[in-house]
């Protein structure tokens, strides 16, 4: 089959990882693949050794239709995207479907409506996606979740990572540092809170973006917190974790936590958007309200003195994780593109 994924994204986050593992599982499948993506897209270096794999320059909705790629079925995966797929389908007939990753209603416009009535089918990466699209009433909804990574590990990077803190408890945050999304300053606060009470606990910051600089005012007088900046080897610095902590205000689904499990780190998280289909409170991690800093530094504090519970939460949390691997992920695409082309 000839699939055309788009993703038109400046940067690489969530959704473009999980494009990537996309990209990566489906070629092992034998399919002929195309990425219409920006001539700039990191995309291009991390899938430059796919096989069967072709890029397609486009930093629009408008660019790249001409292209000599011809698809059997068009895979929309980030908001500009979703544009894009509509108008091929306008100029080439090609089916598409989308994949929504973010936990915010999609705007209520009869274009939005339009581009996802039209798609050939619609998928939510998690419950609250689902139940978002759903309130859209613009067709029927899979549900399709993202995939952890097979991130390597160097076992050097985490004992030297280690040796920089001696005697200290480590607990950690990865993602880009965004307040109003990922919730760093509730962190912060957790910080504050525990700084006298547990002096061996030292908090980790992973990630760089737009509000460094506020967060790091905001935290310039706590001992207890390190900002070490963005990392490419992320799984070795996560791995040597006690544990992490995710107080994001908003979330898709939150897969930088399955890496974080398939690390073997137990996680406290918030009880935001996708993050209960992961995250099952006191089975696989411990939930937390949002925006709620007290509460996120008495679940540390619980993990921290009960050894028992940190273990039996890891062990769970791996039995889950195969629910969410790229190989899964791409036989539920599979089967989807079939579907779709066979009905045709």
């Amino acid at each position: 089959m000839n699939i055309l994924h788009v993703n038109l994204a400046k940067g690489f986050r969530g959704g473009e990882r999980q494009t990537l593992l996309l990209i990566e599982q489906l070629s092992t499948l034998g399919h002929q693949q195309a990425l219409v993506c920006r001539p700039d897209s990191p995309l291009r270096q991390h899938l430059s050794k796919v096989d069967n794999l072709r890029f397609i320059n486009g930093s629009h909705q408008l660019s790249a239709h001409m292209n000599r790629f011809k698809a059997d079925i068009a895979h929309a995966h980030e908001a500009r995207a979703v544009h894009w797929v509509y108008l091929h389908k306008l100029l080439r007939n090609t089916p598409y479907i989308i994949t929504r990753r973010v936990d915010v209603p999609v705007k209520n416009k009869l274009f939005n409506r339009l581009n996802y009535r039209t798609a050939s089918a619609r998928v939510a990466i998690s419950s609250k996606i689902a139940a978002l699209l759903n309130q859209l009433d613009c067709g029927a909804v899979e549900q399709i979740p993202s995939a952890f990574a097979h991130l390597p590990k160097n076992d050097s990077v985490i004992e030297a990572f280690k040796k920089d803190y001696p005697n200290k408890f480590l607990i950690g945050h990865a993602g880009a540092l965004v307040d109003k999304h990922k919730g760093q300053l509730v962190l912060i606060e957790a910080a504050r809170i525990l700084q006298e009470r547990y002096p061996q606990f030292q908090f980790i910051f992973l990630g760089n973006g737009s509000d460094e600089a506020l967060l790091k005012e905001a935290s310039k007088d706590l001992s207890n917190v390190s900002w070490l900046g963005f990392k490419d080897n992320i799984a070795d610095y996560l791995r040597g974790l006690d544990l992490f902590a995710f107080p994001s205000r908003n979330e898709g689904l939150g897969s930088t936590l399955l890496d974080v499990i398939d690390c073997g780190v137990p996680i406290v998280a918030s009880d935001a958007g996708g993050i209960p289909d992961i995250i099952q409170h006191q089975k696989t991690g411990l939930l937390v309200p949002v925006n709620d800093s007290v509460a996120l530094a008495n679940a540390l504090e619980q993990l921290y003195n009960d050894v028992e519970l940190r273990q039996k939460l890891i062990h769970n949390a791996n039995r889950h994780l195969k629910d969410f691997s790229p190989e899964l992920m791409a036989k539920r695409y599979d089967a989807l593109y079939k579907i779709i082309k066979h009905s045709r």
